[in-house]
């Protein structure tokens, strides 16, 4: 689960994070009080998407930019109104673009000095890290590509957390040294103590910035969360702005599905992480491509498979169905009779590969025998990849 940038504030007031100060604005004229709030000089207002770029990107009503430095409450009540409800392309939302409910209007901040700095999870330590760097405000792959040297890591103990002489070794390493050497530190411990107390996956500031009066600030920030940890954090769940995201996701999640869409045209609906990944593999090696990752978890019922089936269908870009069930606490036969009434309410169309194995697969592999259903059996996985390929070839032959 994303956040938006304001909302990000939000959390580094909470923790206290020093941050430059703002408010959102979902209408013009809030926008405008906000500026009048803040002392009219110095203010930005800026397009809250889930999406970077947005300074560079573009609106579709020809207005340029989605950050904009404003020099009264009255253009920032003009500008404002250029963005809301209109819709943002930039290099991250694809030429769809999104739209822009509301706007960011905060104090601009003079800066010295931009810097990287970032918390994330190392898989292969299993265990969170500080990515830091003097070369803030670029794209941090463009430094590790270029000049790797200026990018800094630093381990950290899942038990006992960033240290603050490992927050003290950071700042010196970025050249916050002396004077700034306390506050730079407090502000590395403070995302720390966010980053484990909300469960997220990464906490990414980008820029952190020294002002011309010494402050260090975070400004721009990502954060994702483990979304496994969310039942925890029901303040974090209110955060989340299901108009930022792919309405099959949104609605798949009612339905305790896990989807994620891609950009082929072979629907996958399997039954655990492992074997939807194993399964998308397969089809790639067979030639054709995945439209998406589904996983209908271990214990499935027949009212998911069929809003499982609604999901995939809703994707234009599908032309073919594979369902991969292993059955281990999963009765094959409630999947079989989950994908018969599917394929019947959807009056489905387009070719359907099935492979059952595992828990009462006898059972299930008769109740789609007797279906009357146009769909085609597999014995194992390579032999479903390989029959629906052929299948979507064939029928657009």
């Amino acid at each position: 689960m994303n956040i938006h940038e304001y909302q990000a504030k939000e959390l580094f007031q909470k923790f206290g994070v020093a941050t430059s100060p703002g408010k959102v604005a979902r209408t013009p004229e809030e926008a405008e009080a906000i500026a009048r709030e803040l002392g009219e000089k110095d203010i930005v207002v800026k397009a809250q998407i889930h999406a970077g770029g947005r300074g560079k990107g573009t609106f579709k009503n020809g207005f340029k930019g989605g950050v904009h430095l404003v020099k009264s409450a009255a253009e920032a009540k003009e500008v404002a109104g250029k963005m809301l409800g209109q819709t943002l392309v930039t290099h991250q939302t694809g030429p769809e673009g999104k739209v822009v409910n509301q706007v960011l209007v905060g104090k601009s901040v003079d800066i010295a000095k931009e810097y990287y700095f970032a918390i994330l999870l190392d898989r292969g330590t299993s265990a969170p890290v500080v990515i830091a760097s003097t070369e803030g405000g670029v794209e941090i792959e463009a430094v590790a590509e270029k000049t790797p040297e200026k990018i800094l890591r630093e381990p950290v103990h899942p038990l006992l957390g960033l240290q603050p002489f490992q927050a003290r070794e950071l700042a010196t390493q970025l050249g916050l040294g002396g004077a700034l050497l306390r506050p730079a530190s407090e502000l590395f411990l403070a995302l720390y103590r966010l980053f484990a107390a909300c469960d997220c996956s990464i906490v990414e500031i980008n820029p952190l910035v020294l002002t011309p009066d010494k402050q260090v600030l975070a400004l721009d920030a990502k954060f994702n969360f483990d979304d496994n940890a969310l039942y925890r954090h029901k303040e974090i769940v209110a955060l989340r702005d299901i108009t930022e995201e792919d309405p099959r996701e949104v609605e798949a999640s009612k339905s305790g599905l896990n989807y994620i869409g891609l950009d082929g045209d072979i629907a996958c609906l399997v039954n655990g992480a492992g074997l939807a990944m194993a399964t998308m593999d397969i089809i790639q090696y067979a030639g054709g491509r995945p439209a998406n990752f589904l996983d209908v978890g271990g214990g499935a019922s027949k009212e998911q498979v069929t809003a499982a089936f609604k999901i995939i269908l809703a994707d234009p870009q599908v032309r073919g169905i594979l369902v991969n069930i292993f059955g281990g606490i999963m009765d094959c036969n409630v999947i079989a009779t989950g994908i018969v009434a599917a394929a019947r309410e959807t009056e489905l169309k387009i070719p359907l590969v099935v492979r059952l194995e595992g828990n009462n697969v006898a059972a299930g592999k008769k109740t789609l025998a007797e279906s009357g259903l146009a769909l085609t059996a597999a014995d194992d996985l390579d032999d479903a990849a390989r029959k629906v390929v052929a299948a979507i070839g064939a029928a657009a032959a």
